[in-house]
């Protein structure tokens, strides 16, 4: 039986309820903050020209480990989206392949290479802010939303995914509004 406190996997029902009054809320708060610094970084990205309005920052413990852009442009590398990019650097910097001690907090909801990378990484938990529809309304393919939702993949994965919610998301979905201008496409 799923409720507000749990979340269903392959294994059946994992309760999360809360340890302590307040829990959700110091989730939520802790949950804003780390998304916050992804659409920070999703500006950042462009303003210098990097890639794309996207970012994603990967924690471990509460602390941040990496804090990366979208770099497809700087790099010419399709695959250097903001989630692969904070992967790669996380690993990196943490010298292991498996980030299962981590979160990844992302500016848009993934696109299936980013949410393929972030499975095989063994991430632990993805919260994400802007729907993908906020991308393609710029024009990014609508290939971003259709791929996984509603598949098999996307509902067994062994990781919570949580969409970000009042504040957390609206400031994600403006990213895109306020960097069409400045972002072309191609």
């Amino acid at each position: 039986m799923e409720d507000a406190n749990s979340v269903e996997t392959k294994d059946g029902a994992i309760a999360v309820a809360p340890a302590f009054p307040g829990h959700q809320e110091a989730v939520k708060d802790r949950d804003h903050k780390f998304l916050t610094r992804a659409v920070e970084e999703a500006y950042k990205g462009v303003e210098c020209g990097d890639g794309g309005p996207f970012g994603a920052v990967v924690v471990r413990n509460d602390e941040v480990v990496v804090s990366c852009h979208n770099m497809v442009l700087k790099s010419t590398d399709p695959t250097a989206h903001a989630e692969v990019t904070a992967i790669r650097e996380a690993c990196k910097k943490l010298n292991q392949i498996e980030l299962s001690d981590c979160e990844i907090y992302a500016s848009c909801e993934p696109c299936p290479m980013c949410f393929g990378a972030i499975h095989l990484s063994r991430i632990k938990r993805l919260v994400y802010g802007a729907k993908a529809e906020a991308a393609i309304a710029i024009g990014f393919d609508d290939f971003i939303a259709d791929a996984l939702r509603g598949t098999g993949f996307y509902q067994k994965a062994q990781l919570e995914i949580k969409k970000a919610d009042g504040t957390g998301a609206a400031i994600a979905e403006q990213v895109f509004e306020k960097t069409k201008a400045k972002f072309q496409l191609y």
